[in-house]
């Protein structure tokens, strides 16, 4: 009886943990958190509707698809985003550094993501214990989220030259903070793989497999203990959020049209576990959510993207019977140059949806950095 491959059993019992987590969770958990790790990470990915986990190859993969960050090899490789939402109430920053280690088969990297929103009043203290009204009283807070993510990815070996698989995994560490009076610490890991068929790449991601959590504490004075019964509001004790597992799946296939002209198109499907969803497919047991992206590249120096995701059943406007539902969806459009080794992409995207839109601009910035020739 022949041995079979270590190398290939391992590659299975990652592909079946990969798809069995979230299943063997979802009857235990059901809570939502950390919103704010679900929108993206780099202009392009979100210029092509966040459908990214299969042709992801650059910094940002340590945010879409670990598996892919195996990708950057040459030389290390920074990759910088800055987005305001809601006319600049919200900033959202992302900052990832690739390394390739000296083999070119491992890259390691970190990724730092903030969502803070400034300036929210505390009205806490607006009645006076008289019944009157002092604006006086009204203080601002700063609430902001952190994540920080610890890359690994590594390339199998193949018989094939042409054919590639990759393995990565992420570390993550959370951090959200309201004003002085609530924290929290998060910590979950997520996995992924990546299969490179000379044009054809498949993606799939598990992200928060073991189930993230956060760990609220809050710090509250008497004082506001004595505002909050005697307005008959809660007071707030040490809870935990839980993520639930998701799982992410996707395809794309690059078309050359010419000697300088490639037409790179992807299809995600997002699988969650928690509950039904207004998605096109949703059920008690799982939803699923397609995200549809394009790029077209002119001699790997001008690009141009679109994508659509976020696709929801809302009812129509004009039915005044409110029975009538159509398909909304939240399209996206960009466009990027690279010029010797800086890549400067641009992305405008509508967070919401088609009937209620609220559109942003995205920049990113990706940076190879080129090591310095000793002199002799």
């Amino acid at each position: 009886m022949l041995k079979e491959d270590p190398m290939r059993c391992q590659i299975r019992v990652l592909v079946l943990l990969l798809l069995l987590f979230p299943f063997t969770l979802v009857a235990q958990f059901r809570k939502y958190s950390n919103e704010f790790l679900n929108i993206g990470a780099g202009a392009r990915g979100l210029a092509m509707g966040s459908a990214q986990v299969a042709s992801v190859g650059d910094g940002t993969a340590g945010y879409w698809n670990p598996a892919a960050l195996v990708q950057v090899r040459e030389q290390p490789q920074l990759s910088l985003m800055h987005a305001e939402y809601f006319a600049g109430i919200g900033k959202y920053d992302y900052g990832n550094l690739a390394i390739p280690l000296k083999d070119g088969k491992r890259t390691i990297g970190i990724s730092v993501l903030r969502f803070a929103v400034d300036d929210i009043p505390n009205t806490v203290f607006l009645v006076e214990p008289d019944g009157t009204i002092n604006f006086d009283n009204i203080t601002t807070f700063s609430s902001a989220d952190y994540a920080f993510l610890f890359s690994y990815a590594q390339t199998l070996k193949m018989k094939n030259p042409d054919k590639k698989l990759n393995l990565g995994f992420n570390a993550k560490v959370i951090h959200r903070k309201a004003g002085d009076f609530a924290t929290a610490w998060g910590f979950g890991f997520d996995a992924g793989i990546q299969y490179i068929n000379k044009r054809l790449q498949i993606g799939i991601v598990a992200r928060d497999v073991t189930t993230t959590f956060n760990a609220w504490s809050y710090s509250i004075n008497d004082k506001m203990r004595e505002v909050f019964y005697v307005t008959q509001n809660e007071i707030p004790v040490k809870s935990t959020e839980l993520t639930a597992p998701k799982l992410i799946g996707g395809a794309s296939y690059n078309f050359k049209l010419g000697k300088s002209v490639n037409l790179l198109a992807e299809a995600n499907l997002d699988f969650t576990f928690d509950g039904r969803r207004n998605t096109v497919i949703s059920s008690s047991a799982v939803s699923i959510d397609p995200k549809i992206g394009l790029e077209a590249s002119l001699k790997d120096i001008f690009y141009v993207r679109a994508g659509i995701n976020n696709f929801q059943k809302a009812l129509k406007d004009e039915d005044s019977t409110y029975t009538q539902k159509v398909w909304i969806y939240q399209p996206a459009i960009g466009a990027g140059f690279r010029i010797q080794n800086v890549m400067i992409d641009y992305a405008f995207t509508n967070l919401a949806n088609q009937s209620n839109p609220l559109y942003t601009h995205v920049f990113s910035l990706k940076l190879d950095l080129v090591k310095k020739k000793k002199k002799k």
